[in-house]
């Protein structure tokens, strides 16, 4: 009864949803009013995080049934939005009490679920992997369409979209999929491997596939951090008590980078957390986010052990996507067993692939590659070139250098600052995000 209740709410007071391109000169504003539900604000973080907006500031707040976010926001380039299509998908998607809209997915290369069967994959991380998952598929007259790979803490995940390489089709031949299933499983599995290997089927139009990534290795407990030499600079995250309004304070200050946001809520709404309020404030290269959080049950964390579980697995939120070592863009026509063959020659040439989304539009592909040596070091200039000679110099680009950019220090004073502003009566307009329209 309780739940039709509040599915009445919900239809009589609709989400309204104000895009603002005229206050700021470097951002556009994006303001979401709603009834409050649990999973709300994965929800509106997941919209922009679709069509690939970059969150610049938010300032979120969701007491007493309602919920209220501001989002400056600017494309990948650092511009305002301009594009109408992308707004009016976003108010439209945001505005839906249901959740559907009509989708952008194909123009960011994205194929109808209906179209290819898609398979999620998890296991021990190792040089090469990618490469012999690839071949196995190819081996089987299988097409990789789509797919996101994402390695972590010596593990591995992927959710991989493949049609039969003769028709085109999804393949849904029982015994096929099992024989794929059998031969991919033992590539994943390793020599040495405590963990089992996993591959398993997805439903078409099932959850989104980044946090269906996280949920696969969150699953996998890939945020037991392993001992190992430290690379680069950890996130910095604490976990305190709020007692006077009964909240744990989540910090977080790492490298800023697109979606970080989005990793961050998934993983807390995942775990059975509510953000009830927050801000987030970015920089040239840093982040800095803070939220004030309950359980789902109204408790806010209560154990040393719940504090300590909480900061590794956001942690390895960050960490799953952020950025290391060289990302290479192959841009090209696509023809089967293009994959395996590109993988293959990153193997043979040592070259460790570490996150890659692959993406086929009209018969084009475009796929993006972070890669190291095998010992998670930069990789040689002078072997990239070598590699991009063999490939073709304009078909494989250099797209980013990780090693190139020098980490920022810390900014303590803008943690100060938000952290003691929280509740000192702080507006939306003295936060200087929106204007108002009333």
């Amino acid at each position: 009864m309780d739940d039709e209740y509040a599915k009445l709410i919900r239809r009589m007071n609709p989400p309204r949803v104000v895009i603002d391109n005229e206050t700021l000169d470097d951002a556009t504003i994006i303001q979401v009013d709603s009834v409050n539900k649990h999973g709300i604000l994965l929800d509106v973080v997941q919209v922009l995080a679709d069509v690939n907006l970059v969150i610049i500031k938010a300032y979120i707040s969701s007491d007493g049934g309602w919920f209220m976010d501001v989002f400056n926001v600017v494309d990948r380039d650092g511009n305002k939005i301009r594009d109408k299509e992308v707004l009016n998908y976003i108010q439209v998607r945001l505005e839906s009490n249901d959740g559907s809209a009509p989708s952008v997915r194909e123009s960011v290369g994205v194929m109808p679920s209906q179209e290819h069967t898609s398979i999620e994959l998890s296991g021990t991380d190792r040089p090469g992997l990618l490469s012999e998952v690839c071949a196995v598929l190819a081996d089987l007259h299988c097409n990789v369409v789509n797919a996101e790979i994402w390695t972590h803490n010596a593990r591995a995940a992927a959710v991989v979209h493949v049609t039969d390489g003769s028709t085109g089709c999804a393949i849904n031949d029982p015994k096929r999929l099992l024989t794929i299933k059998e031969l991919l499983c033992n590539v994943l599995k390793g020599s040495n491997d405590l963990k089992a290997a996993k591959m398993s089927l997805s439903a078409p139009g099932g959850t989104n596939r980044d946090r269906r990534l996280h949920q696969i290795m969150f699953a996998d407990r890939d945020y037991e951090r392993i001992e190992r030499e430290e690379k680069g600079s950890r996130p910095h995250i604490t976990v305190l008590d709020c007692l006077q309004k009964d909240y744990t304070v989540i910090t977080m200050r790492s490298k800023d980078r697109p979606k970080l946001l989005f990793d961050i809520i998934c993983t807390l709404t995942d775990m059975q957390y509510v953000v009830f309020h927050g801000m987030v404030s970015t920089g040239p290269k840093e982040a800095y986010q803070e939220f004030y959080i309950r359980h789902v049950d109204g408790l806010p964390i209560s154990s040393e052990a719940e504090r300590e579980r909480v900061m590794q697995c956001l942690e390895a939120a960050i960490e799953r996507r952020a950025s290391e070592g060289l990302e290479l863009q192959l841009c090209t026509d696509d023809r089967t067993g293009l994959l395996s063959d590109i993988t293959r020659i990153f193997r043979e040439n040592s070259l460790c692939i570490k996150r890659a989304e692959i993406s086929t539009k009209d018969k084009k592909v475009k796929d993006t590659f972070c890669v190291t040596d095998v010992a998670g070091n930069p990789a040689d200039p002078n072997l990239i070139d070598s590699i991009r000679s063999q490939i073709g110099p304009s078909v494989l680009q250099v797209k980013y250098n990780a090693a190139s950019l020098a980490p920022k220090p810390p900014q303590e004073t803008t943690m100060k600052f938000l952290f003691g502003s929280f509740f000192s009566g702080r507006t939306f307009q003295s936060f200087k995000l929106i204007r108002s329209y009333s």
